[in-house]
């Protein structure tokens, strides 16, 4: 069984104290991870200044290019993870066995977090809108104009509290290394597999390993990490959002609420958008903020929701190695008998239609662990709460609203496909605040391009765009 121990500033830390990471269904334990306190965390974060001066003495070309290394070793290699010589196979077996995430999904993040790594200078060069990244090492330089521009550094590291639900979101933090700024990290006490990897290949590739910590723990630990790093990310819940709303020293992820829209000039040939919309919905099992939660039209609403429910709601549980599976465990079964309450308080509501019934059982328990397979619902307004709910799992609601409405209603949107080819509409979804990503035609929500923003920029989170000025000094005068 494989031990993870935590890493401070690059080096293993021998834990008093363990946990035991347990296979979805049997119960049976995988690894164990060694564990601090917030009171270790704190004292690490007062040398926090030396993981970025490690990575200030590599310049950043250096940096993108071991980078690249680490992507092809994190997606291809043999590395050197706790204990254990961690093989690609070992990573996805072990990786599936405590998130519940079928194999081929675990692969599939794999291959999209080495991807993001490996663009990494497209992605920059994208996000600083072409600037010159000696100006990110520097402080200042021209970007050719003949002013001189100053970028400052908010932090010496980037902490984050990660979470156990979609190993996609790694990508988030994954620039923190170019841009050299240090990482703090806590892994998910169920997904600490894709850290430790990825820290992994990145030492491999000769990245300083004084610029990495990795705090597995308690709710202390990562309070520590949110109370010292001076910028921070955390993945969570709406409640997570709202209560750091405002807080410009932290990056909160929540539900995406991500929305397919379509016009009334397309509506009537809502036919041929259905793959589309079947995809944002079940891709991933349903687990990211990127999978379509709602699908807005002004008419044929319940076709749309009938055609939807035909296409996924006879997916059913199958086993994780199984290439055909498309639904993720719960490993947490009160999460899924808790999640299937709200639902039923959902379609209790009048104006509410589940169009999955025919299916059969929608909550599937098991003794460890328990899921839920997909369901679609049709709500005749955006009245009814079931318009603005998301789910952990393959749950979309169909919603029926007049189009001069949409804009206004849909709510926070994270992803929001507008299928149109009216000027109108594309008009005011553009200028539609509710909006971060905005797709127009029929792109499916859940296909990103990395090469732009994603929920904010990471270069104006870690960074300050300042005024900088620099006058010749006067010469001595001659005696």
């Amino acid at each position: 069984m494989i031990t993870l121990h935590p890493l401070r500033w690059g080096k293993q830390y021998e834990s008093l104290e363990f946990n035991d990471v347990v296979h979805f269904d049997t119960g049976e334990p995988i690894a164990r991870i060694g564990t601090v306190g917030g009171g270790i965390v704190a004292r690490d974060m007062r040398k926090a200044h030396l993981a970025r001066e490690a990575l200030l003495e590599v310049p950043t070309d250096e940096l993108i290019a071991m980078g690249k290394k680490a992507a092809d070793l994190f997606e291809n290699a043999t590395l050197s993870v706790g204990d254990s010589q961690q093989s690609v196979d070992d990573f996805v077996h072990q990786q599936s066995a405590s998130t519940g995430l079928p194999e081929h999904m675990c692969r599939s993040n794999m291959a999209k977090n080495s991807f993001v790594l490996s663009r990494m200078d497209e992605i920059l060069q994208c996000l600083t809108r072409g600037l010159d990244l000696s100006i990110l090492s520097k402080g200042y330089g021209d970007e050719g104009r003949g002013v001189t521009v100053s970028y400052q550094a908010q932090t010496p590291v980037l902490g984050a509290i990660l979470p156990n639900n979609s190993p996609g979101v790694h990508t988030l933090w994954l620039p923190a290394v170019a841009l050299q700024i240090g990482l703090a990290l806590k892994p998910g006490s169920q997904e600490p597999w894709t850290p430790y990897r990825m820290v992994s290949a990145f030492m491999e590739a000769g990245v300083p390993a004084s610029a990495f910590g990795l705090y597995p723990g308690g709710h202390d630990a990562g309070g520590a990490i949110m109370t010292k790093a001076p910028r921070s990310m955390i993945f969570g819940s709406a409640q997570t959002v709202a209560q750091h709303s405002g807080n410009p020293r932290v990056q909160a992820h929540g539900p995406g609420f991500s929305k397919i829209l379509l016009g009334d000039d397309i509506v009537d040939d809502w036919e041929m958008y259905l793959d589309v919309m079947v995809e944002s919905v079940l891709s991933n099992s349903g687990r990211s903020c990127i999978n379509c939660s709602g699908i807005w039209a002004s008419r044929h609403t319940q076709e749309i929701a009938a055609a939807i429910a035909e296409k996924i709601g006879p997916v059913d549980v199958l086993p994780p190695a199984d290439p055909n599976a498309q639904l993720a465990a719960f490993t947490v079964p009160a999460m899924a008998t808790g999640t299937w309450s709200m639902v039923e308080q959902d379609l209790a509501e009048s104006g509410v239609t589940d169009m999955t019934s025919q299916f059969g059982e929608k909550l599937i328990e098991r003794e460890h662990c328990a899921y839920l397979r997909p369901m679609v619902v049709h709500a005749d307004s955006p009245d009814r709460a079931v318009a603005s709910k998301e789910y952990m799992f393959p749950f979309v609601s169909v919603v029926e609203c007049p189009q001069d409405e949409m804009l206004r209603r849909i709510g926070p949107t994270l992803v929001g496909t507008v299928i149109t080819s009216d000027e109108k509409l594309i008009t005011g979804a553009s200028r539609c605040v509710d909006i971060d990503r905005l797709n127009i035609g029929p792109l499916p929500t859940n296909r990103l391009n990395w090469l732009q923003p994603h929920e904010g920029n990471i270069i104006d989170f870690l960074f300050r765009n300042r005024a900088y000025q620099i006058a010749p000094m006067p010469t001595a005068a001659s005696t």
